[in-house]
């Protein structure tokens, strides 16, 4: 079974700074890409970063230049550093992997973690 959880989310104060983590464990062989989605009270989930092969990034415009994703593909986790954070990035943040190869071959695509929630407020 894969399992992704999500952990470092809390309550910051605005200009704060967070790092989210995601291992995902399980009888894993490879993983192509893995991201960080985010879901508002009232709105869609969104996507908040993706990394690719552990080297192509991409950001949500409303974020970039602020978070980063990394990841760390020998512990198949995937990071967020969250920085100079804004009432508005109060969310839900969901991990997710997509196209995971497992130690049988088999291929798991789209798995999401339980999400962790981040507040950013005064």
């Amino acid at each position: 079974q894969l399992q992704l959880v999500e952990s470092g989310g809390g309550l910051v104060q605005p200009g704060g700074s967070l790092r989210l983590s995601c291992p995902a464990s399980g009888s894993i062989f490879s993983i192509y890409a893995m991201g960080w989605y985010r879901q508002a009270p009232g709105k869609q989930r969104e996507l908040v970063a993706g990394i690719t092969s552990g080297i192509s990034t991409n950001y949500a415009d409303s974020v970039k230049g602020r978070f980063t994703i990394s990841s760390d593909n020998a512990k198949n986790t995937v990071y967020l550093q969250m920085n100079s954070l804004k009432p508005e990035d109060t969310a839900v943040y969901y991990c997710n992997a997509d196209q995971v190869v497992t130690n049988w071959g088999t291929l798991v695509s789209d798995a999401w973690g339980q999400g962790t929630q981040v507040t950013v407020s005064s």
